[in-house]
């Protein structure tokens, strides 16, 4: 068995994650990786799951809260593409 590298428990189903940086973590649950491993959002503070924004080199969970904070940050950051369905 492993031991999750997050919360302790020592699991038979664990299994490892290897960055691209060569570390590797041992987890028992994608809950405990999310909760090591996903950026926060600079913003709101949640764990980023999805892919996110990049603004400047910062971390957002979404467009919404790239465009909230710093003037003119993420400014013409859009959620959706295309026109609105209404």
């Amino acid at each position: 068995m492993a031991k999750c590298d997050t919360c302790g428990n020592d699991y038979w189903l664990a299994f490892e994650v290897k960055t691209i940086t060569g570390d590797t973590y041992t987890f028992d649950s994608f809950e405990c990786a999310i909760g090591k491993l996903a950026p926060s959002c600079e913003h709101c503070k949640t764990r980023i799951i999805g892919h996110g924004v990049e603004v400047a080199g910062r971390f957002f969970c979404g467009a919404h809260c790239a465009r909230e904070g710093d003037s003119g940050l993420g400014q013409q950051i859009r959620d959706t593409v295309g026109a609105h369905p209404g």
